[in-house]
C-alpha cells in the first residue's frame, strides 16, 4: 500500500478545509434564504433538505481535516501512528464527498422551482458539474 507522508495530509487536508469552509459558507447561506422562502413545494422542500445535507458534510469535513492539520503539524506534542489518521480521513473525505454531490443535487434542482426549462438547464449545469469536479477526483 502507498504510504503518504504526513506533510502530504498536512497540506492537503489545508486545501480541503479551505474549500468545504467555503462551500460550507454558501451552503448555509442557501439554507437560510430557503428557510425564509415562502414556498411550500416539493422541489423547494427536497431543495432545502439536500441544502442542510450539504451544510452538515462540508461542517463535518472542516473539523476532520481541522483534527488531520493539527495532528500532523510540526510540534504536535503526542506520537502518531499511521491509523491514528484513518477516522478523520475516512469522515473527511466521505462527507466532502457527499458534500459536493449534494451541492450539485442543489444546483440541478434549483432551475425547477421556476420553470420546466430552467429545469432541464440547471439539471443538465449540475450533472456536468459533477461530472467535472469528479474527473478532478480520480487520479
Amino acid at each position: 500500500m502507498l504510504k503518504i507522508s504526513l506533510e502530504y495530509w498536512n497540506e492537503l487536508a489545508h486545501q480541503i478545509l479551505l474549500i468545504s469552509s467555503l462551500l460550507s459558507g454558501f451552503s448555509i447561506a442557501l439554507v437560510a434564504n430557503l428557510l425564509v422562502h415562502k414556498s411550500k413545494s416539493r422541489i423547494t422542500i427536497s431543495t432545502l433538505k439536500i441544502a442542510t445535507i450539504a451544510t452538515g458534510c462540508f461542517l463535518i469535513t472542516v473539523f476532520a481535516m481541522t483534527k488531520i492539520i493539527m495532528m500532523t503539524t510540526n510540534g504536535y506534542p503526542f506520537e502518531i501512528a499511521d491509523n491514528e489518521l484513518t477516522m478523520p480521513r475516512t469522515i473527511g473525505s466521505l462527507t466532502f464527498f457527499l458534500g459536493i454531490v449534494s451541492l450539485s443535487a442543489v444546483i440541478a434542482l434549483a432551475g425547477w422551482t421556476k420553470s420546466k426549462s430552467s429545469g432541464i438547464f440547471t439539471t443538465i449545469v449540475g450533472v456536468f458539474t459533477l461530472l467535472a469536479i469528479l474527473s478532478m477526483l480520480v487520479r
